[in-house]
């Protein structure tokens, strides 16, 4: 009986042993993007700049910044994917410049034309994770950033 524990155990070290972690040593390949559009909304003394880099598998990443006045820089990263006209997308930002906790909130846009509209949307914290309410509209009429197409600066 002691035998057959120490055989199953060999066993399952060497399987375990054999198992081979992805990309564990190598670094990602960023795929170039087949689309790059640039947005930028102003409301009252606020600027957004938005950049979005639209993948060959649909995924949108970019960048976004948002200058509010009397309010820390807010500067990040946004992923997702459009669902019919609306971009659902994490935006992972830190808050000013000595702050470097990461924040991360969902955002919906809403694609009318070559404009992107901010919705406003009641969201919700489970587990670390913020989302928004199931159930509950997402308003993109009463709303301070609509996004119009700009030229990409570098």
């Amino acid at each position: 009986m002691k035998n057959n524990f120490w055989i199953y155990m060999i066993i399952s070290c060497l399987g375990l042993a054999s198992c081979k972690k992805e990309g564990d040593n190598s670094k990602a390949i960023e795929e170039p993007p087949l689309q790059v559009a640039c947005y930028q909304a102003v409301y009252e003394k606020d600027t957004v700049t938005l950049k979005l880099n639209t993948l060959k598998d649909g995924t949108i990443t970019g960048n976004m910044v948002m200058k509010e006045f009397d309010s820390p820089i807010k500067d990040g990263t946004i992923t997702g994917k459009f669902s019919g006209d609306t971009l659902l997308v994490d935006y992972a930002y830190v808050s000013g410049i000595t702050d470097k906790t990461i924040f991360k909130n969902p955002l919906a846009l809403l694609k009318k034309g070559n404009e992107l509209i901010l919705g406003n949307g009641k969201i919700e914290t489970y587990l670390g994770k913020t989302y928004f309410v199931k159930g509950q509209p997402i308003d993109y009429e009463k709303v301070k950033y609509k996004f119009s197409e700009t030229d990409c600066k570098e």
